[in-house]
């Protein structure tokens, strides 16, 4: 009798994960349909040259190393402006997420250096999980105030 217990409990908590793996999985299908975040087409994934929302700045990705799940990493990002001259000394705030999932960053990624040619070094960028990931970047230069999104799966 005892043994048909701890059968009958194991067996409950095997269907109970089951169900809230399958309720996690289903709740971000729905986030995502929800608000409208589909996976971008395959030529707007990369490291760019990427232009910016309203067309003021060029904007390319160099990671240190190829971007990987669970590691610290280190990125440069080149800026030029609209007529391919390198943007110096320009303020740049990184963010970024998982539009599917509705989460952001796990890190707080920033800019940590600025190399010559508009070449910016950003440290502390890490991402927890494979899929899609956007990172976002908002330029602050003598042209402006634009913002540049790059994707990324991993």
């Amino acid at each position: 009798m005892r043994l048909r217990t701890i059968t009958t409990a194991i067996l409950a908590a095997v269907i109970l994960a089951i169900t809230l793996l399958s309720l996690s999985s289903c709740g971000m299908v729905m986030y995502a349909a929800r608000h409208g975040f589909s996976t971008p087409p395959a030529a707007e994934f990369g490291m760019g040259p990427r232009t910016s929302l309203a067309g003021a700045y060029s904007a390319t990705l160099s990671p240190s190393a190829p971007l990987k799940v669970g590691a610290l990493q280190t990125i440069r990002l080149a800026v030029r402006d609209k007529n391919g001259a390198p943007v110096r000394g320009a303020k740049i705030a990184v963010d970024g997420g998982m539009p599917q999932h509705g989460h952001g960053l796990p890190t707080r990624p920033r800019v940590v250096a600025e190399e010559a040619d508009g070449v910016y070094v950003v440290d502390g960028l890490r991402f927890n999980m494979g899929g899609w990931w956007e990172l976002k970047f908002a330029v602050d230069g003598a042209t402006g105030t634009d913002r540049v999104t790059f994707n990324v799966r991993l």
